[in-house]
């Protein structure tokens, strides 16, 4: 009983409902160590004891929680539960100083509250200040979902890139009038070779991966000197190899080796000296990112001489602040902390070029950006902010109906307690940089802004803990943010979702994921939920990067290929036959509502069908798979493997697997078709009154 107090106070939970109604036991030896990884000695009864009378102690000793949160919704009051006599200071963001009284006047923003009690007691905490609800869509739009390394112009050396996005958007706004484009996490990978080619594990969140460059649009680019003209005809000429390799001879994207061939290209475009003008953008790029950005930059550095396994490093240099100074002293390390430096605001640049393109071509939302749930524990993040991170802990799921062994996903946690002691400075700054060019920002997994499941290292999925964060505060800094850009948040909450927090994200704004695969009634007949029925604070779609195309789930390929790759739960007879009856069941339910007039057999009139319903619902934004344009039935990811499929290396392909390039992307007859069922501009149509399901 002492244990569950103990874990209580520090957010653990000591059990946890994999399905309705029934309740799992957390091992104790779990609840220990997460605790431990907490900076909380509960190895023993003593221990638990004294952890516990401290808690205790301290929070009765406390003036002040942690954090405060008030929305502008209302009247912003100051605490009530002080002791009488408690005189109140709040210092602003911008430094004006406020004193005991109505807190009506506070602006939004993130400001320090002092608090001093008249028996000589005193405290402070962070105070967020925070509107009501997230920016909204401007009217009823639709857009495309992209893999961007898996779209490639002619121009590509061998992934997509931001010029590409650049173009994809522009297109795709003035031609037929898409709202936007959502891409996958473009955050900086880890360094070295071979590199984890998932966007979901990076080196950092908060910084862009330079691979992602238009080398041709960096105006350096076109400057350099004749005496490295041989060396720069070697590098295009290595890019138009890889182009050719993924375009024309079927190889797979190989992200290794494209940034070898721009690592080169950069290389020489940083002999040739900044003009004026943009020696004085990069400096106030330098002054304006800090800290945060000197220390990504001198992990990189330091990765290229000693790898990227920092644990491993000469113990000087784990510490950011002493590896800074080492830094400093070595001229060579110094240059090159210089040259990263130089990317991460070439990469900025390009970003923020693709962002105002897609705003020119009349898009309401723009460039959809996306956060990856956490970091590698071996980058960039990882190293520069130790102190946030519960040591010795990764990020996953617990066993659920799908997968009964839980899941372990390789990702260090953020620290509750370290987060609120800053005043959520790392999660701030992490929202800040990246809703700099989004017109709208993805949240993966947005389930873990309430708790996230710790497992401990060396232990099993199954024997992990769920560990609680100040769901409030995290989102009051969001919606704090995404004000501040004037930008929608998205948050992917699919799979297990603990009761109330859709609600919570609805309240404040937030938008759904809903998938029409998954929307039946589950509470009464299990039937395609009617569309009218669909929430509105949502992003309908029709598939993900997790699932299968819709040609696949249409066709049955998913099942096969699962079956070739021995993932199938069940024989594939029955597998089969439990996909056709759901597939069938779909089908049935378009023609009743009209949308499929072809009737069923034509796949592409079928796909064209499954968006017209998704149209029919009243989603706030309609998200199109842009493989699903051309008929592509291979996933871009296949969870539960890792080299038995090529996961995020596939380039967008016809349906027979030929990679079409964004110029045949954009002559496709087919996808003109699907997209023609968007209309009008934005995708806004009035829809007849629906039928429902029999």
């Amino acid at each position: 009983m002492s244990l569950a107090r103990l874990a209580a106070l520090h957010g653990v939970a000591t059990s946890y409902e994999p399905s309705a109604g029934v309740t799992v036991q957390v091992p104790d030896a779990t609840v220990v160590t997460v605790l431990a990884a907490l900076d909380v000695d509960a190895g023993t009864p003593e221990a638990v004891a004294a952890a516990l009378d401290a808690a205790l102690r301290a929070e009765a000793d406390r003036l002040l929680p942690p954090t405060l949160v008030r929305w502008k919704d209302g009247a912003v009051h100051p605490p009530r539960d002080l002791p009488p006599g408690t005189r109140l200071r709040v210092t602003t963001e911008a430094g004006d100083v406020v004193e005991s009284g109505r807190w009506d006047g506070l602006p939004l923003g993130v400001h320090r509250v002092e608090a001093f009690a008249a028996d000589g007691r005193s405290g402070a905490c962070t105070l967020i200040v925070a509107p009501a609800r997230v920016p909204r869509p401007e009217g009823r739009v639709f857009g495309l979902l992209a893999q961007l390394y898996s779209v490639l112009s002619t121009r590509s050396w061998g992934m997509g890139d931001l010029g590409d996005l650049r173009e994809l958007a522009t297109w795709a706004g003035r031609t037929h009038g898409a709202g936007f484009v959502q891409v996958n996490p473009l955050h900086a990978a880890v360094p070295g070779a071979p590199t984890d080619p998932s966007p979901y594990r990076p080196s950092s969140r908060r910084f862009p991966d330079p691979v992602h460059l238009r080398i041709e649009d960096v105006p350096e680019f076109g400057f350099v000197g004749p005496r490295h003209r041989d060396e720069l005809d070697t590098v295009l000429a290595d890019a138009a190899e890889l182009r050719e390799r993924v375009l024309r001879k079927g190889a797979l994207i190989d992200r290794d080796a494209v940034w070898e061939v721009k690592r080169r290209a950069l290389e020489l475009t940083g002999t040739v000296e900044l003009g004026p003008g943009r020696r004085a953008e990069y400096r106030d790029f330098l002054a304006e990112r800090g800290r945060a950005l000197e220390d990504h930059a001198t992990y990189c550095a330091l990765a290229e001489r000693h790898g990227h396994h920092w644990r491993s490093w000469p113990v000087e240099l784990r510490d950011p602040r002493s590896a800074a100074a080492a830094v400093r002293a070595d001229d060579e390390l110094t240059a090159r902390v210089d040259f990263h430096c130089r990317l991460a605001w070439l990469t900025d640049g390009q970003l923020a070029a693709a962002s105002g393109a897609a705003r020119e071509a009349g898009m309401a939302v723009g460039i959809v950006h996306d956060l990856a749930v956490g970091v590698h524990p071996d980058g960039s993040d990882a190293w520069a902010q130790q102190d946030a991170f519960a040591a010795g802990m990764s990020v996953g799921a617990p066993p659920d109906a799908f997968n009964a062994r839980g899941q372990d996903w390789g990702l260090p946690p953020w620290r509750p307690d370290a987060l609120a002691a800053s005043g959520y400075a790392p999660y701030r700054g992490l929202l800040r940089e990246l809703l700099r060019h989004a017109g709208a920002l993805r949240i993966d997994h947005v389930m873990g802004l309430f708790r996230l499941w710790w497992v401990p290292e060396g232990r099993e999925p199954t024997e992990g803990a769920y560990v609680r964060y100040d769901s409030e505060a995290m989102l009051a800094v969001l919606a704090l943010e995404a004000h501040r850009a004037g930008a929608v948040v998205i948050g992917e909450d699919l799979g297990t979702v603990e009761p109330g927090v859709r609600e919570q994200l609805a309240r404040r704004g937030v938008l759904g994921t809903s998938v029409l695969w998954f929307e039946r009634d589950w509470s009464g007949t299990g039937r395609p939920l009617a569309p009218e029925e669909w929430r509105t604070d949502c992003v309908a779609t029709a598939t993900t990067h997790d699932l299968p195309s819709t040609a696949a789930r249409l066709s049955g390929d998913h099942v096969a290929l699962r079956h070739r790759l021995g993932l199938l739960t069940g024989d594939l007879a029955g597998e089969r036959a439990r996909d056709t009856v759901e597939v069938g069941e779909w089908l049935t339910y378009l023609e009743r509502l009209g949308l499929l007039p072809e009737g069923p057999g034509d796949e592409e009139a079928e796909v064209r069908a499954v968006h017209r319903f998704l149209l029919r619902t009243p989603a706030a934004m309609v998200g199109v798979w842009l493989p699903d344009t051309v008929g592509d039935r291979r996933p871009q990811n296949l969870p539960g493997t890792w080299d038995q499929y090529p996961n995020w290396r596939l380039p967008v392909a016809g349906p027979e697997g030929q990679p079409l390039t964004l110029e045949e992307l954009a002559c496709s007859p087919r996808l003109h078709r699907l997209l023609a069922v968007f209309g009008s501009p934005g995708g806004v149509r009035t829809a007849p009154p629906d039928a429902r399901p029999v």
